[in-house]
């Protein structure tokens, strides 16, 4: 069992299908899955951003995918701080990794996609890095 962390952007993308909501299902279902306060506050935040944009019933639906995931994954307390993404708020997704030694990262994120792996190895994070489409081709077995 392989421990994950899922960026929020896929978790929002999930709601909407295709290759996010099946690595979001596979992660969930085969595999352990962490969040920590901060992801939960950012996908509030995203899902607020977007809802403007959603009909009632894509509200509800994403609304319930979102709190489905956040009961079944594990809420940790990061107190690692790691600072290596162009984007100082991607940091906290590392610094969770590293935290609870994450085998895989799941994102679309580009920044955080060309972090070479020398250097997360150095920081001591040996976390992979990938996008959904790779993480199910990695976890097909």
């Amino acid at each position: 069992m392989a421990k994950i962390v899922i960026d929020a952007n896929i978790i929002i993308s999930a709601s909407f299908g295709g290759k996010p909501l099946e690595a979001a299902v596979r992660a969930m279902s085969k595999h352990k899955v962490y969040v920590s306060r901060e992801i939960e506050q950012e996908l509030i935040g995203v899902f607020s951003r977007l809802s403007k944009k959603l009909t009632g019933e894509q509200q509800v639906s994403i609304r319930e995918k979102i709190r489905k995931l956040i009961e079944m994954a594990v809420f940790v307390d990061v107190s690692t701080q790691v600072a290596l993404s162009r984007d100082a708020k991607d940091d906290h997704y590392l610094s969770l990794c590293k935290e609870v030694g994450a085998d895989f990262f799941i994102t679309g994120d580009k920044d955080l996609l060309d972090i070479p792996k020398d250097i997360l190895k150095k920081e001591g994070i040996q976390t992979r890095i990938i996008n959904p489409r790779e993480f199910l081709e990695e976890t097909v077995k």
